[in-house]
């Protein structure tokens, strides 16, 4: 039964909410396979989208999911908006409230934003990336791409690489993936895994070749490129030579492990150019599985009881 009023971060959520919300995206997936799409179960229903931070996938997702579930959609823009007035956040975000929106989304570079709306504004809140705290949404389309792919999402070993000390996605999907009785390994440059992560219940292990070696998915974080000044690694060039999925790395991995990348890629960093379309990356997967997983969580804080 579902029993949470908001969509605030993985932490909240029971092995069984998380399996509840994957079991119902998974009926979003294949719907969106099929042609006209669009159903009515959540007519009426009005959103509106609240993004502080540049965001395609997120954004354009949670619109689209909106949209096939029959919702009346909004976007707010920063640009023009009254905020540029001089209006402070709590009026702007209570004025909208007041616009008798059902469903807030919110993406904020400040942790903890989603949980101070939610706690005064009466609609659903959804947390669409907050700093570097939690993208919860995100972890569950890996989740569900997992799932399309493996058949499973239970007693994997899942190795992520890259900037895991600013990444919520890593956060998040380390939660995700140990309420569900995974192993989850860290790696990446030492400067970016640092011990304190050890509290997700996860292992660091070093150096990435070693990581990869029994994994049966490799999720590459993406770099921000910002960070590089602060001198966590040398350069770019280092970074895809001794972190990036390349040959060497592909050759560690062991038969059948998938690959995945939240996105934006960049490509020859990260990832070498050629394997964002390798035959076991999901990468393309994830951006569909974000707007089923996305129909799911809007359903289900709407609907409730009333699914079938």
């Amino acid at each position: 039964m579902w029993v949470h009023r908001h969509l605030l971060g993985i932490r909240p959520l029971t092995k069984g909410d998380i399996l509840f919300i994957l079991e119902r995206a998974a009926h979003w997936r294949a719907f969106l396979e099929t042609s006209p799409k669009f159903e009515s179960v959540l007519s009426g229903y009005s959103m509106v989208c609240l993004f502080f931070e540049p965001s395609t996938r997120t954004r354009m997702s949670f619109e689209m999911a909106g949209k096939l579930l029959g919702m009346n959609v909004l976007n707010f823009a920063l640009e023009g908006s009254s905020l540029e007035k001089g209006e402070s956040f709590r009026d702007t975000v209570r004025t909208i409230a007041r616009m008798k929106a059902d469903v807030l989304v919110v993406r904020h570079r400040d942790s903890g934003i989603p949980e101070y709306l939610a706690s005064f504004l009466p609609c659903h809140v959804v947390n669409a990336g907050d700093g570097m705290r939690e993208h919860p949404t995100q972890a569950l389309l890996d989740l569900l791409a997992i799932r399309q792919a493996l058949g499973r999402v239970e007693g994997l070993r899942v190795a992520i690489l890259g900037d895991i000390l600013h990444s919520r996605v890593a956060r998040s999907l380390a939660l995700a993936l140990a309420k569900l009785g995974n192993s989850v390994v860290f790696s990446g440059p030492p400067t970016l895994v640092p011990e304190s992560v050890l509290a997700l219940g996860v292992e660091r292990v070093f150096p990435v070749e070693r990581a990869v070696e029994e994994a049966d998915v490799v999720y590459l974080l993406r770099i921000q490129r910002e960070r590089q000044e602060a001198g966590y690694f040398p350069s770019l060039q280092e970074y895809a030579r001794f972190f990036g999925l390349g040959e060497g790395l592909l050759a560690r991995m062991k038969e059948g492990a998938f690959i995945m990348h939240p996105g934006p890629v960049n490509r020859g960093v990260e990832i070498g150019h050629r394997f964002v379309e390798h035959e076991y990356s999901l990468i393309e997967e994830q951006v569909t599985c974000g707007v089923a997983v996305r129909m799911a969580v809007l359903e289900i804080l709407l609907r409730g009881e009333k699914m079938p």
